[in-house]
């Protein structure tokens, strides 16, 4: 039996996986816009607990095909102790064909070419990576602790050591000021690691939008739907990708947008101008038609 250390989180993929939280909260912890586990401190949990929660479900070994590492970050963990734990699932779950986690760049930076492909030789498939954004001054201003380089960088190497990507761009994020250059840039980093996997969410204030401000350290003006519609408009239209499954599904988001990209690169755009040229009649989610 796994008793869980809540708030639990996991990517809307991971329904039917097993969740195995291998460490708890989030080792940075200090982005703005997010406030998934400020109420935990960070730490890696004892390896000893671990491997009895894996073998407390070892009774549905041939049920278990997927495993998602939770907390926040758990490619955070030493290359050695993530190793024990990926030989550990593969011994006791015979069928399993997939192992994931959530990641920073700098998780990955922190491996070796050959540990990378190593972790991937044993089923560590798929990475989670909020890039949020693209832009250098957007990324110093949310806290994000990256850059347009350093992830870039690190993600390319995950993707060359055969592991697969499904990124996160926050639309939105930097508000009025920001959002011409926010839409560029991050269009521009995805370009370079060309994921297999592309997402995106609107920014929102689970604890209010004058606490996200404080946060931001400045003067944040909100896009409104059709300003955000707008933004992902320029987003796309930047979008030079070979092979890319798109998703704008999340539930913040105005506009749901499902593709190929390049394949459907061409639909998306017309879906979003149909918007754009008359917004009133578009087809909007009904609870945010009030932003126009």
């Amino acid at each position: 039996m796994i008793n869980y250390d809540e708030p639990l989180f996991r990517p809307p993929s991971e329904a039917y996986s097993l969740i195995l939280q291998v460490s708890l909260g989030c080792a940075w912890n200090k982005c703005a816009f997010c406030e998934m586990y400020s109420g935990k401190q960070f730490r890696i949990r004892p390896e000893e607990t671990v491997f009895e929660e894996i073998d407390s479900m070892s009774r549905h070994s041939d049920q278990i095909k997927k495993v998602f590492l939770a907390d926040g970050n758990a490619m955070v963990l030493p290359f050695d102790k993530l190793t024990k734990i990926l030989d550990k699932l593969n011994t006791t779950f015979p069928k399993l064909n997939r192992i994931s986690a959530y990641a920073l760049p700098r998780n990955i930076e922190a491996k070796s070419d050959e540990e990378l492909r190593s972790l991937a030789n044993k089923g560590l498939k798929l990475l989670y990576v909020g890039i949020e954004s693209g832009d250098d001054e957007l990324l110093e201003r949310i806290n994000k602790g990256e850059t347009y380089k350093s992830t870039s960088i690190a993600l390319q190497r995950a993707r060359k050591a055969g592991i697969k990507l499904s990124v996160m761009i926050i639309n939105g994020l930097g508000g009025q000021h920001y959002s011409q250059q926010h839409a560029l840039n991050s269009a521009k980093v995805v370009n370079e690691i060309q994921p297999e996997f592309l997402s995106t969410l609107v920014l929102s204030y689970p604890l209010g939008e004058d606490h996200f401000k404080q946060k931001f350290n400045g003067e944040f003006l909100p896009l409104n739907t059709i300003e955000l519609i707008a933004e992902m408009k320029i987003f796309i239209e930047t979008l030079e990708l070979e092979n890319t499954v798109f998703r704008s599904d999340h539930a913040s988001n105005y506009l749901i947008l499902k593709g190929n990209l390049c394949r459907d690169k061409d639909k998306l755009l017309n879906r979003i101008n149909a918007v754009l040229d008359d917004p009133i009649n578009a087809r909007l989610r009904p609870e945010w038609m009030r932003g126009l």
